[in-house]
This record gives structure tokens, C-alpha cells and sequence, in this order.
């Protein structure tokens, strides 16, 4: 059985951690988000991959090549033009010979359901629950049956969704070819889903788990989830008087310096350097070669590669692109006083503990306060003393 997985878009909600990569290649738990789908469908018994790509697709190609690294075959089928989901699947066409599963490549599945689903009756799209439909496509299912499917409703018939894996035979590209370009100029999938519906054709399985990474402080709930099998494994150097609690991951070529207080989950990356004296919160993941110095505290944070978090700075509940460095005394608030939602350039982030999302090689001068909810652009530079609040834009500048 071929699996394939869509892998081809931007994320432009992701923005600005993919304006230098594609979203299925954001870090959670320290791997590429798609290498965790991957992983759970090779466990699922699936051994040949079909990966459609297409914005950035170069990093896909160099990180995954043939597959061989993790026992799988992995084709690739270029989408040259985002045209849409159906588009993305008909680009698969020539790689798939018989039954295959249909993946979007940016969530989170457990290894068990994507083997139920291979042992459905196609065509079948998985289905799952959550407490904001109206942000999916609503599903209303029969006798395991769907019976219909409306996209992002104002007013969602139901809380079962339609979560974007699906069990087809190669009989769907013939519906995809009935496909019309939607009202915004795209082959939408789930116009040819509609047909195998209205013919009572659509079956349905619900799964036990699922999370979506549509925006980028999903990736936090994400990167704690698949952080919960850590073990505990040391390939670096711990020094004495350094304080371990939980299951911690600490790469090879890494220092973690004495007076460090380190509580799991936690993943640690190659070549790192950690203290003396800092204070890392569970379900933090820090990237390869990242320095995280004297007095800092970070708090359930993502730390992408090459950044530097070096004096007296704290950082809770964001996301903090590769490159980055902040000055000393650099600070992220994480919490209103109101203690409301927090809101990231006006979308509620359903989060009462959120920081900032920073993208990839941004400055920080000394002593710079950033507010709840900020969204910093790729590349900014920032003043001594700057207090940054709101969106800033790539290449942004404060004096």
C-alpha cells in the first residue's frame, strides 16, 4: 500500500516561521512535524511513501531523500502550482497502484488509527472531534456513513470534523477530474468528497486522536503531546550540581553547566550550551546549537537551531525561530493581567498563556520587553530598551 502524503503548501498562516521553509518541516519535539506522521504510518505497517511537494520542496528532498534512514521508500510528486487539494492528490496519480491513504502532512495522528483506517472500506475520510468546528469542514455521519460535509460553517451542525486522512482507491481520480476550480480558483478535494457523498458512496472513521498544527501556537500543545514518550537519554556532558526531573533528551556535543535546573519533558539538541545557572520548564524543545546562558528561564517554548538566549532573559509559551539572539535582560510576557485569551494579530489563540512568535534571525538589544501575543517578522532589528508589542513585519527595524 502507497501512502500519500500532501506536503506542498507554504502555511501562509504559519508566517513568518515559513517564509524560509515549508510548514511541514517546523520543528515539534526537535523532528520535522512531518516526520512524526511518517513515523507513526511506517509503525502502521506502511513502507511506500508518495510525498506531493512543492513550496520549498528542496529541504523536503535533502531531509527525507529515498527514505532509506528510516526503513521506507519515498517517491516524489511535484505540485508546481498550489492549485488545491485535489490538484495536490491528482499529482500523485502516476505513484499509486491500488488502495492508498491520503495524508495532510501537517498533524498529528497515533500509529494505531492510521492501521484502522488502512483497513476500512474505501473510499473513507477520517473524522474527529473538537470544541471549535467552525474552523473545519462539519461532518454529519449515518450508520458509518457521511452524509454530508460543510465547509467552516457559521453555525456547525455538529462537532464532528473532517480531519484530512483519508483510505481512497485509485476510482477517486476520476472524480477529481470532475472537479470545477472553486469560487477562490482552486480544486477543492472536498468537491469530488461531495459526490461520493450524494452517491452514499463515503464511508467514515473516527479517530481516537488527532491534533491539527494549523497555526503556530498549535505547535505548542503538539510539541508537549510528542514529547510525553520521552525517555530519559544523555549523549552530552552533564555537570555536577546540574538538577534533572523528568524524562530529558540531551544531544550529543552538548553542556549542560553546573546550577542548571532542568524539568522534563525536555529536548535538548546537538552541540548545545546550557548555563550555568538556567531554568528550562517542562515541554521545551531547544534546537541544535543553541546557547541558553546565565540566569535565563524558559518555559513550554519551541527554540529552533542556532539561537542564542544567553543572560537574565525569560521566555514563556512561544515559538522562536533559528538564528535569533537576545540581548541581555530580554523578557516575553506570557499573560494579561485580565487574564483573557490572547489574541495574535486580532486571531484568538484560545490561549491564556501565550507569548510571542518570533521568526528567523531576529536581534534583540539589551533589555527588551515583548508583549503578549507579539509576532515579530524574520530578520527585524531591535534597539536597546525597545518594548515590542503587535505585528512586526520581516525586515522591521526599531531604533
Amino acid at each position: 500500500m502507497e501512502c500519500v502524503v500532501l506536503a506542498a503548501g507554504e502555511g501562509k498562516r504559519m508566517r513568518p516561521l515559513t517564509a524560509k521553509r515549508p510548514k511541514v518541516m517546523l520543528p515539534l519535539a526537535n523532528r520535522p512535524m512531518m516526520e512524526h506522521l511518517v513515523l507513526a504510518a511506517r509503525d502502521a505497517g506502511i513502507s511506500r511513501f508518495v510525498f506531493v511537494v512543492g513550496y520549498g520542496e528542496r529541504e523536503i528532498r535533502k531531509y527525507f531523500d529515498d527514505g532509506s534512514r528510516w526503513g521506507i521508500h519515498i517517491e516524489y510528486a511535484s505540485q508546481r502550482h498550489q492549485h488545491g487539494t485535489a490538484d495536490a492528490v491528482k499529482a500523485s496519480q502516476d505513484f499509486v497502484s491500488g488502495p492508498f491513504l491520503v495524508m495532510n502532512g501537517d498533524m498529528v495522528l497515533k500509529q494505531k488509527d492510521i492501521a484502522d483506517l488502512c483497513r476500512k472500506t474505501a473510499p473513507c475520510m477520517s473524522t474527529s472531534t473538537t470544541d471549535h468546528p467552525g474552523d473545519f469542514g462539519v461532518v454529519m455521519v449515518e450508520n458509518s456513513r457521511v452524509t454530508s460535509l460543510e465547509e467552516k460553517s457559521p453555525r456547525p451542525k455538529s462537532n464532528l470534523i473532517n480531519a484530512g486522512a483519508y483510505f481512497f482507491t485509485p476510482e477517486i481520480f476520476a472524480y477529481i477530474d470532475d472537479v470545477k476550480p472553486s469560487p477562490r480558483g482552486e480544486l477543492e478535494l472536498t468537491d469530488a468528497l461531495s459526490v461520493l457523498i450524494s452517491e452514499k458512496k463515503l464511508h467514515a472513521h473516527t479517530l481516537s486522536y488527532w491534533m491539527d498544527v494549523g497555526y503556530p501556537w498549535d505547535m505548542l500543545d503538539a510539541n508537549a503531546t510528542l514529547m510525553e514518550s520521552l525517555s530519559l537519554e544523555n549523549k552530552g556532558n552533564i555537570e555536577e550540581g546540574v538538577s534533572l526531573h523528568g524524562a530529558i533528551t540531551v544531544g550529543e556535543g552538548s553542556v549542560v553547566k553546573s546550577g542548571t535546573y532542568i524539568e522534563g519533558p525536555c529536548i535538548i539538541g546537538k552541540n548545545c550550551r546550557i548555563g550555568p545557572h538556567a531554568y528550562i520548564r517542562g515541554a521545551t524543545s531547544i534546537g541544535d546549537n543553541c546557547h541558553i546562558g546565565h540566569c535565563t528561564e524558559i518555559k513550554n517554548s519551541i527554540i529552533m537551531s542556532e539561537t542564542k538566549i544567553p543572560h537574565f532573559n525569560y521566555i514563556g509559551d512561544s515559538i522562536i525561530g533559528t538564528g535569533c539572539n537576545f540581548g541581555a535582560g530580554t523578557k516575553v510576557a506570557n499573560l494579561r493581567h485580565d487574564h483573557a485569551h490572547i489574541r495574535v494579530c486580532g486571531k484568538d489563540t484560545r490561549r491564556k498563556k501565550f507569548g510571542a512568535i518570533i521568526g528567523d534571525n531576529v536581534q534583540f538589544g539589551i533589555n527588551c520587553s515583548i508583549n503578549v501575543g507579539s509576532m515579530v517578522g524574520s530578520n527585524a532589528l531591535f534597539a536597546p530598551g525597545s518594548y515590542i508589542e503587535g505585528c512586526i513585519g520581516e525586515n522591521g527595524i526599531i531604533r
